[in-house]
C-alpha cells in the first residue's frame, strides 16, 4: 500500500483539478454555506451531530482573516436559526495566529461573544506543532472567557501525556485523534502502534478523570477497543462521542455505533479552499492514498 499512497501522492499535479474535484466532494460538504447546511441537516435527521469547520488556514495579511470571521459568523447564526444538533471547529492560523497572537485573540473574541449568545460549543482544532503551545495559551483564554470551548490533543506527539495531564487539573473538553501533520521523530511517534498505543491510553485517561472526551478515529482497532472499555467500565454517555471526518468509509460502524446509543459526529468541512484542503491532507497523511485511489477507480467506472 505504500508504494501506492507514493505514486498518488507523485501523480497528484498531473491531475485535472475538475477530477479531484469529482472525488473530494465526498470529503467536502460542499463550496457554500448553504450546501453545507443542507448535509448537516440530513446528517441530524440520520440521528448524527456535526461539527462545521470553513476550510482554510494560515494566513498570512490581517485582511485575510476577515472572511473566515464572517462566514463562521454566518455558520453560528445559520446553526441558531435552523435548531441543528451541531458546533463548529476553527484553525487559529485563519485568524491570524502566525500574523499576531494578540490579533487572532480580538478575531476569535468575536466568534466566542456570538457563540455564548446561542450557547454552541467551539472546538480549537489543533494544527502542526510550531503552533502547539501558541494554541494552548490561547485556549486556556478562550475557556476562561467562554466556558463552552474544547480544544484538541494529537496522540503522536510526545508531549501530549504530560499536556492532558495539565488541562484536566482545570477541567477539560478534548477531541483526542492521532495527528495527521508530519513531525520530526524527536517530537512525535512514528511508528504506528505507538501511535495507537498512546491515542488510546490518552482517552482512557479523560475517561477515568471524569473528563468528556471525543474519540476521533478512523482505526477501527481504537474505535473497538475503546467502545469494549467503554463498556467495561460503566462511563455515562454523556461523558464521551465518537468522531468522524466526513466521507471515509466507515460509515457501517458510526450506524452501528449509534444504532446502539452511542453520540456519533461527523466533522463537516466546507469552502472555496477545497482544493488546497484535498491536496494538503493527502501530503500530510499519503495512507489517504488508498482512499483516493478506490474513489477515483469508482468514478471511472460510473
Amino acid at each position: 500500500m505504500k508504494w501506492l499512497n507514493k505514486a498518488i501522492l507523485t501523480m497528484m499535479p498531473l491531475i485535472p483539478k475538475f477530477f479531484v474535484g469529482m472525488v473530494a466532494k465526498k470529503y467536502i460538504a460542499g463550496v457554500t454555506m448553504e450546501e453545507a447546511i443542507v448535509k448537516v441537516k440530513t446528517l441530524n435527521q440520520q440521528g448524527f451531530v456535526f461539527t462545521m469547520d470553513v476550510l482554510g488556514e494560515s494566513v498570512t495579511k490581517k485582511e485575510e482573516a476577515l472572511e473566515p470571521l464572517r462566514m463562521y459568523m454566518e455558520v453560528l447564526e445559520a446553526i441558531h436559526k435552523e435548531k441543528l444538533d451541531g458546533n463548529i471547529s476553527l484553525k487559529l492560523t485563519q485568524f491570524g495566529l502566525n500574523i499576531d497572537p494578540e490579533f487572532c485573540w480580538e478575531n476569535l473574541k468575536i466568534i466566542l461573544d456570538k457563540a455564548k449568545v446561542y450557547n454552541i460549543f467551539v472546538r480549537i482544532d489543533m494544527e502542526d506543532s510550531s503552533v502547539t503551545d501558541l494554541t494552548l495559551d490561547i485556549y486556556r483564554r478562550a475557556k476562561a472567557y467562554y466556558s463552552n470551548v474544547g480544544t484538541v490533543i494529537q496522540g503522536y506527539l510526545h508531549r501530549s501525556a504530560d499536556d492532558v495531564q495539565k488541562l484536566v487539573k482545570d477541567g477539560v473538553n478534548l477531541r483526542i485523534c492521532k495527528g495527521i501533520y508530519k513531525e520530526s521523530y524527536n517530537i512525535a511517534f512514528q511508528d504506528r502502534n505507538e501511535v495507537r498505543d498512546n491515542t488510546i491510553n490518552l482517552i482512557r485517561y479523560m475517561l477515568n478523570h471524569n473528563q468528556y472526551v471525543a474519540i476521533a478515529s478512523h482505526d477501527l482497532q481504537i474505535i473497538n477497543e475503546m467502545r469494549q472499555y467503554i463498556d467495561n467500565k460503566g462511563f455515562p454517555r454523556d461523558r464521551y462521542e465518537f468522531q468522524s471526518l466526513l466521507g471515509v468509509p466507515i460509515d457501517n460502524t458510526l450506524k452501528d455505533l449509534l444504532a446502539n446509543g452511542y453520540k456519533v459526529r461527523y466533522y463537516v468541512p466546507f469552502g472555496t479552499e477545497w482544493y488546497a484542503y484535498s491536496t494538503r491532507r493527502l501530503y500530510e497523511n499519503p495512507d489517504l492514498g488508498g482512499y483516493i485511489f478506490k474513489d477515483f477507480f469508482k468514478f471511472w467506472k460510473s
